[in-house]
């Protein structure tokens, strides 16, 4: 009586809700088994594949390299085939010499000393003088006016003149007393009844006065004669001497 009673409050279903997973096509469903052998062995996962080890990894690079060995002789040999001449010493021409050495490869890691370094009594600032350098705006700025600030360019060949001064005396410094002025501070010297030409070249950039303390005046005043690069004046009270790049002429000062 009680399973009458039981079956009777199941509620219906129809023929179409019936079975749902028998309506479907054979795997399809997420729940459908595999109907042939074939299907199940082409659903199986891929065997795993074992990772070489770093010995196996190690050989199998060691076989695809070129069987070369060499011995201490071939070594020493490639080793001097590699070597740098030695670097020529700088002789007196000056920086067009120093130029050409200078681009000649010499070994990684060589410094090249400077021959002096330039002093700027105005500004108090330094400049390593090094053989072979090109000429750069440092050079420009270094002797810049400085009662304006004001730089110019200047003429590439007075960096000769200061190469053969330093490759003669080899001085630790020379001193710079003047290098640009600029036409203002020009004419202002000229109104103090300073010695100052009125188209000066240091306006144009073509004139450096220094001095090497220990080198007479006189003395270095007779090597900047003998370059004959342009004009040359003696100072020896002021105790420099001035040279520009103009034409070839001397004087003497105060």
């Amino acid at each position: 009586m009680f399973s009458l009673v039981l079956l009777a409050a199941m509620p219906a279903f129809s023929a179409a809700e019936a079975r749902p997973s028998d309506m479907e096509a054979p795997g399809q469903g997420l729940f459908a088994p595999y109907e042939a052998t074939e299907d199940r062995a082409a659903y199986q996962p891929l065997p795993e594949v074992d990772e070489q080890s770093k010995k196996d990894l190690w050989l199998a690079d060691k076989s695809r390299r070129l069987d070369v060995h060499m011995t201490d002789r071939d070594l020493n040999r490639s080793g001097r085939e590699k070597s740098f001449p030695r670097k020529p010493s700088i002789d007196c021409r000056g920086s067009e010499l120093a130029a050409e050495e200078s681009q000649r490869e010499g070994p990684a890691g060589t410094r090249v000393a400077p021959l002096t370094t330039l002093f700027n009594l105005h500004t108090r600032e330094a400049l390593p003088l090094v053989p072979g350098q090109a000429v750069t705006s440092r050079f420009h700025e270094f002797l810049r006016d400085y009662t304006t600030n004001q730089a110019t360019h200047m003429d590439a060949r007075l960096i000769g003149v200061l190469e053969r001064v330093a490759l003669r005396f080899s001085p630790g410094r020379i001193e710079v007393v003047s290098g640009y002025r600029s036409p203002k501070y020009n004419l202002m010297l000229r109104k103090k009844g300073r010695e100052v030409a009125k188209s000066s070249q240091h306006s144009e950039g073509n004139a450096v006065d220094f001095r090497i303390r220990g080198v007479p005046t006189r003395r270095l005043l007779n090597f900047v004669k003998s370059l004959r690069v342009g004009g040359v004046g003696y100072y020896p009270h002021s105790e420099f001497v001035h040279s520009d790049t103009g034409r070839i002429r001397f004087w003497k000062g105060t």
